[in-house]
């Protein structure tokens, strides 16, 4: 059977399963939803134990962080990625899950070699840019301000 590339594109197209978009967004924006909603509240708890808004704000990420950690070393957070797809991405609980999932699937291959050395694989491109461009805005403020 002897197809050029564009015959090959549309079979490909009539076999591939149809996205069902309007239910991936729905889920996405829903689960997103509740992760931010879920984020609010515990900033709220920590607002009303007295913690000052920049503290509670603190602890809040952290909180996030650990329990986007914890759900993924249970594996509990891919089977809720799987089911809202891009809501997971929520910037800080998808950050830490891009950064103990490599750690723990390459933990076979030693602490150092292994989780150490892979942990930052899909993030570390993320904290270099973030770092590199941190630095290059804050020379760039330093040099406006003294003009």
């Amino acid at each position: 059977m002897d197809m050029t590339p564009q015959e090959y594109q549309e079979y490909v197209k009539r076999l591939a399963p149809k996205s069902p978009i309007f239910k991936d967004t729905a889920f996405a924006f829903f689960i997103g939803g509740a992760i931010c909603a879920l984020g609010q509240l515990i900033q709220n708890g920590f607002l009303s134990l007295g913690l000052a808004k920049a503290d509670a704000g603190t602890a809040t990420s952290i909180c996030l962080i650990f329990l986007s950690a914890l759900l993924t070393g249970l594996n509990l957070y891919n089977s809720i990625a799987r089911f809202a797809g891009a809501g997971t991405l929520v910037p800080i609980t998808g950050f830490a899950n891009s950064v103990v999932s490599p750690a723990i699937d390459f933990k076979s291959e030693s602490i150092t070699q292994g989780s150490c050395a892979k942990m930052f694989t899909i993030a570390g491109p993320v904290i270099v840019y973030g770092v590199s461009a941190s630095v290059i805005y804050g020379i760039i403020l330093v040099l406006l301000q003294s003009f």
